[in-house]
């Protein structure tokens, strides 16, 4: 099965065979935005982001920066020189979402706190998050999650130090005040109209992220569409039944993890109206995942902790393509019609030779050739799937 032409496969890809193209053109309407200039200064910052004002869902992409690099950005403060501009997307009133500028909002508030997250901690540090919503004082003090957050800067010359190197926030002495007071731009991001569509936002979070790092579709998606399903996606991407199943025991830090079981969860939702693009598609599930109450939500993760059971005795060498990644059209095909039957059967377990049988089949790979991602060739699958299995 080879992806679409209009695939374009990234180096941090290369254990996955995706077939949906992830660039779609949109229209900003000029009269759908509004953005504002704001000028926050640090104390500021760092009660909004205590206080749950600013929130960094912790689904969004890791704190990434290493302690030198956040010490350079707090060198740049404490000194006055400019730093690069944040933007927050207005969700309601006295809550916004950060589109662009978590890694300095991050840094600037460890620094105060006086702590600076353990490199391998921080996967748990980011599910902590999730559950309740901040990191508590009691894991901040933890030194098995945090260390010291001490500048470390480099020499200036061989035989002059840093005059800031080693500091922290509260040995910063006559300088703290002036730190505190320092001021970052952060452009406030506003949806006007129309309110029930959510397009122009998913473009905007996308256009402001095509400098540096460039975010991924799920993890704009992260940011825009995060809610309680959302909360509980993340922590089933993390189970260990999954992890095996692809092959990968850490997540991946870009989130093609998280949206191929997104993609699975929402082809077994919602397939019968499916209709193209796959980014789209998964946007508006999203969007309308925000809506669904607790009972919906925790079935949704019954029944997919149900399906990795299922195949817990299934190898992952069946759900890899000729190139050994792992194929995202197979798995969702198998996904939607396994868990049709455990719907009926709860004791009903999957074995190799079904998704062998699936991949070979004539009607499978007929839909599996080109367009892979049109509605006729999705729904196609599916059903080849459905016919397996029974």
């Amino acid at each position: 099965m080879q992806p679409d032409d209009e695939t374009v496969i990234q180096p941090s890809d290369n254990w996955l065979e995706d077939d949906a193209p992830q660039d779609v053109d949109a229209q900003i309407d000029e009269y759908d935005l509004t953005s504002s200039p704001n000028d926050f200064n640090v104390a500021t910052i760092v009660d909004f982001i205590a206080s749950g004002a600013v929130v960094i869902p912790g689904f969004q992409r890791h704190f990434v920066w290493d302690i030198k690099r956040a010490s350079k950005l707090i060198e740049s403060l404490i000194i006055g020189l400019p730093v690069p501009q944040v933007f927050l997307y207005e969700e309601a009133k006295n809550k916004f979402l950060v589109i662009d500028g978590q890694q300095r909002l991050m840094s600037i508030y460890y620094f105060v706190k006086g702590r600076f997250p353990r490199k391998d901690r921080r996967v748990e540090l980011r599910r902590i998050v999730d559950e309740l919503g901040t990191i508590p004082e009691s894991v901040l003090g933890d030194d098995e999650y945090f260390d010291n957050f001490n500048l470390q800067l480099p020499k200036i010359s061989p035989q002059r130090a840093n005059r800031f190197h080693g500091l922290n926030f509260n040995t910063l002495g006559d300088y703290q005040t002036s730190f505190k007071l320092r001021t970052i731009r952060n452009v406030i991001v506003k949806q006007v109209k129309p309110t029930d569509d959510d397009s122009s936002i998913y473009e905007m979070f996308n256009r402001l992220n095509t400098g540096g790092v460039l975010l991924t579709p799920q993890e704009i998606r992260a940011s825009l569409y995060h809610s309680r399903f959302y909360e509980a996606l993340h922590r089933l991407n993390l189970s260990k039944g999954w992890r095996e199943l692809l092959g990968r025991p850490e997540p991946e830090l870009h989130m093609r993890d998280t949206e191929v079981l997104l993609r699975a969860i929402a082809l077994w939702r919602s397939s019968d109206s499916y209709a193209p693009s796959m980014v789209r598609f998964l946007n508006d599930f999203s969007k309308h995942a925000r809506s669904l109450d607790p009972s919906e939500v925790e079935y949704i993760v019954e029944m997919v902790e149900k399906f990795l059971a299922a195949v817990e005795e299934v190898p992952r060498a069946p759900f890899l393509s000729k190139q050994k990644r792992f194929s995202v059209p197979l798995f969702e095909s198998v996904f939607v019609a396994a868990m049709e039957k455990l719907a009926a059967d709860e004791s009903w377990v999957l074995i190799e030779e079904d998704v062998s049988d699936i991949a070979s089949d004539p009607e499978f790979m007929r839909h599996s050739q080109e367009q892979t991602t049109d509605t006729a060739n999705v729904r196609g699958r599916i059903q080849a799937a459905r016919k397996v299995l029974e």
